[in-house]
């Protein structure tokens, strides 16, 4: 991006780091506490079920929705605002847990906490390819890989405050507190929407705010005291009115600023009918599916499949999430050297291979050794997807909405639908499920390919 030096760039590549660590922690935060809410409330598996579902169905109604609102506040103040919709969230369902003991209103604060989740994922994944292409190098997954980082403190943390029987509600509550302050300090070095702002500038005009931030208001042709006019040629009207000339440019700047929020919709429109975008969405959807039923099921898989105790189940899962960080911060690396579509042809096949191997092992050990592959595969899906769908800026929060909301879907009905196939194949042979989209997302690696004159921007480095 030009125009920005190494410090400016670095402090905005910070902030972006800071905001998907601090969704890692609202994340963990909560999940490492269930068992706490289950004993709290005296609830069956099927009703914690239920309670997680209701985090499920607002990020679900916030990432159909997150386009728009993108493109109407910027990634910035989507940030913000989402993140103040989480931290209310998370001490809704603290108090409900803690003060009210009622599971509707730790189901009801869990639904807010999606609510802001989803819309402050697509808002980060923006900032991130913005900021990437201004270094133009890949950071993507080392941006998921922060997000994984911040999970596993929060699980420590969480376990932590468990051990001490700190009161969910004032445990939930503090970490909100910290998460909102670290990521409202993080935006401020935020860059993505003033670039948009710079392109949507014209030569010789007077800014009365920035066009993404301040409706109505926008370049305004410049017009000097003193500015005399030219002589009109022969036969023409009379002289023009500098006066009137800048109020029928404003009026027409006011037209293409009301056009621009009609325009908004229809790049949502046209990106749910682009056929890159959706194949797009599908990739991710077969690998997010991977990620998602790791996280689900794998204990459960072992307990079930290979009779492992429930200790070894949990060793099972951290197994899985500790390869996937190291897969995103070595992806880095990889995609620079190999680019997008053999990393990810690559990780697919990784991923297709561990859990075949995971499925279809002789004993538990072997399984277990599995999730390594399982969980490198597993790294890059969501990364490179959002990286591939952003390629164009100007489609970028269209795009990675469409996306996002197709990748969620995997979140939303992953879960319930494996449980189904569970009653009847087991849960262990439920997973092949999760293989067939991996094949899938195999066969479409090609789409991520950067169309022809999408080059990555460089940021301009001063002294």
């Amino acid at each position: 991006m030009s125009g920005l030096d190494s410090k400016t760039v670095g402090a905005w590549r910070n902030g972006v780091v800071a905001a998907y660590a601090g969704s890692g922690l609202v994340f963990s935060t909560w999940v490492s506490r269930i068992p706490a809410i289950r004993d709290d409330l005296g609830l069956t598996p099927g009703t914690v079920g239920l309670i997680l579902l209701c985090m499920s169905l607002g990020s679900f109604t916030s990432v159909a929705a997150s386009g728009l609102v993108v493109l109407r506040l910027g990634s910035k103040l989507t940030t913000r605002v989402c993140t103040t919709i989480q931290a209310v969230g998370m001490v809704i369902m603290g108090l409900g847990a803690s003060v009210f003991v009622n599971p509707l209103v730790v189901g009801a604060g869990l639904v807010v906490v999606g609510l802001g989740t989803a819309s402050f994922n697509t808002a980060s994944n923006i900032e991130g390819a913005a900021v990437e292409r201004a270094l133009g190098r890949h950071i993507m997954p080392r941006l998921h890989g922060s997000f994984s980082i911040g999970t596993v403190v929060g699980a420590g943390l969480g376990a932590l405050a468990a051990s001490v029987h700190l009161p969910v509600a004032i445990h939930v509550s503090v970490m909100a507190a910290i998460v909102w302050t670290a990521i409202w300090f993080a935006t401020r070095h935020y860059q993505a929407d003033s670039r948009s702002a710079q392109e949507a500038r014209g030569q010789g005009a007077v800014q009365l705010g920035e066009l993404d931030s301040v409706p109505g208001t926008g370049p305004i042709p410049l017009v000097r005291p003193g500015t005399t006019a030219r002589p009109p040629a022969k036969g023409a009207g009379p002289p023009a009115d500098p006066a009137a000339d800048a109020a029928a440019a404003l009026a027409a700047e006011s037209r293409r600023l009301a056009q621009a929020k009609l325009d908004g919709k229809a790049k949502i429109a046209a990106a749910w009918r682009d056929p890159r975008t959706l194949l797009i969405g599908v990739l991710v959807l077969g690998l997010a599916l991977a990620e998602g039923a790791a996280g689900d099921w794998v204990a459960l898989a072992l307990a079930d499949g290979y009779g492992s105790s429930n200790a070894t189940g949990a060793l099972g899962y951290g197994i899985f999430v500790s390869a996937m960080t190291v897969g995103r911060f070595a992806g880095t690396t990889i995609l620079d050297r190999y680019g997008r579509v053999a990393a990810l042809r690559t990780s697919a096949a990784l991923a297709v291979v561990g859990l075949a191997v995971f499925v279809f092992a002789p004993n538990q050990e072997i399984a277990l050794a599995a999730l390594v592959l399982w969980g490198l595969g597993s790294a890059l899906g969501f990364p490179v997807g959002m990286s591939a769908a952003s390629d164009d800026p100007d489609h970028a929060a269209a795009r990675v909405s469409v996306v996002s909301t197709i990748g969620y879907g995997a979140f939303l009905g992953g879960p319930p639908l494996l449980g189904l196939l569970a009653e009847h194949i087991g849960v262990l042979h439920s997973l092949l499920a999760v293989l067939v989209m991996l094949v899938v997302a195999f066969m479409l690696s090609p789409v991520v390919r950067k169309p022809a004159g999408a080059v990555p921007e460089r940021a301009s480095v001063e002294g």
